[in-house]
């Protein structure tokens, strides 16, 4: 019979001395810390030159790595501080490490200000170069032809679904996903206004707009609402425009130096964005993967041709957690699958399944098999 072992939760220690002899312990406790970073940093530039490279931050970038590096974090983390504090701040760390010689270069839909570009924060910390583009596939192209390392671009919303721009740009593009980014949206109404008396149009993304229908219809009934190709445009606007209120989160308030007027007015309290990271190269497996695929059906004309496809899934006991059906742009009515699974593309338990869906399939790719979001 299994001994069981008794949990001893302790609680905060009691304080040696007074507020003078308490500070002085924070100064003594920050010095390691400071020293245990260097330590790191430096353990990073040995790994750099094992590795080789040209020395750029992307050729010795690992998500597969970072990711089971944070998972380790959450398994021990003990409090006082959340998982989600303790994760950022190792985020940041192995940010900074990995930018000792050049920084990389991520391109995002921006202006600066926007979700997405704090989505680049979330998922490779502080320490690249973010860059704002105009487009969904301005990001692609960026990534495509080198300019950019990786992009971070929006996939679906809990609130609103899909993003269909993201997913037409995969029928035409050869990146890969590298990861996923999970974020909670919470939707303020800033400006430069005393009160909402004041309010005569509301300026944010079409998306921002729809998450927020409830709360709009309900206290500012009468405001113009004027869609924008973003929420930092909208915020913009709101600076620049009397009588203009915007729709977006903490980031376009610092840039545009607008106060909250309300916060928190999205109709759902658990409004979250998915955003992709892309790439050039396909990852190898972290132990917690999620595999992208795109499909299409033969033209057989066969009752149950999707459901004939995908089989193989369900032969296999692999869990498909997302599907959604695009036009294919090859003629009308004619349509492309884009599926999500659970596990990596080159594990035992998936790489037969796949095989013979690519048996099965007219179209057949593999976007990526990327680390899941660790929060």
């Amino acid at each position: 019979m299994k001994k069981r072992t008794k949990t001893i939760v302790r609680g905060p220690r009691k304080a040696v001395g007074g507020l003078a002899a308490l500070r002085q312990q924070i100064d003594g406790v920050d010095e390691r810390i400071q020293a245990l970073i260097a330590e790191r940093a430096g353990l990073a530039q040995q790994v750099a030159l094992v590795k080789g490279g040209t020395g750029s931050a992307v050729d010795f970038y690992r998500p597969e790595r970072e990711v089971a590096v944070l998972r380790a974090v959450v398994a021990r983390n003990k409090g006082p501080l959340t998982d989600e504090e303790m994760v950022r701040l190792f985020r940041e760390i192995m940010s900074a490490c990995l930018a000792q010689e050049e920084p990389m270069k991520v391109g995002y839909l921006g202006p600066e200000g926007t979700f997405s570009q704090s989505a680049v924060y979330k998922h490779f910390g502080h320490s690249v170069r973010a860059l704002p583009l105009g487009m969904i596939d301005e990001v692609f192209h960026e990534v495509e032809c080198g300019a950019a390392d990786f992009g971070v671009v929006p996939i679906e919303n809990s609130t609103e679904g899909t993003v269909n721009h993201t997913l037409d740009m995969f029928l035409t593009s050869p990146l890969r996903i590298c990861g996923e980014v999970e974020m909670r949206i919470r939707h303020h109404l800033l400006g430069k206004l005393s009160g909402l008396e004041e309010v005569l149009r509301v300026s944010a993304h079409p998306q921002a707009l729809a998450q927020c229908r409830g709360w709009l219809k309900e206290y500012l009934p009468h405001a113009e609402l004027h869609p924008a190709s973003s929420n930092a445009e909208g915020a913009r606007r709101a600076r620049d425009e009397a009588g203009t209120a915007a729709i977006a989160g903490d980031a376009a308030a610092e840039v545009y130096g607008l106060s909250k007027l309300v916060t928190d007015i999205e109709d759902r309290p658990d409004n979250t964005t998915r955003f992709l990271v892309i790439g050039r190269k396909m990852l190898q497996a972290s132990g917690k993967d999620k595999t992208s695929l795109l499909l299409s059906t033969k033209d057989t004309g066969d009752a149950g041709a999707l459901q004939k496809l995908l089989a193989p899934l369900a032969e296999h006991e692999i869990n498909m957690s997302r599907i959604e059906s695009r036009p294919s742009r090859r003629r009308k009515w004619h349509y492309v699958f884009f599926i999500d699974i659970d596990g990596h593309a080159e594990e035992p338990g998936v790489a037969p399944a796949l095989a013979k869906l690519k048996k099965r399939a007219q179209l057949f790719r593999v976007l990526g098999s990327y680390p899941k979001a660790v929060l």
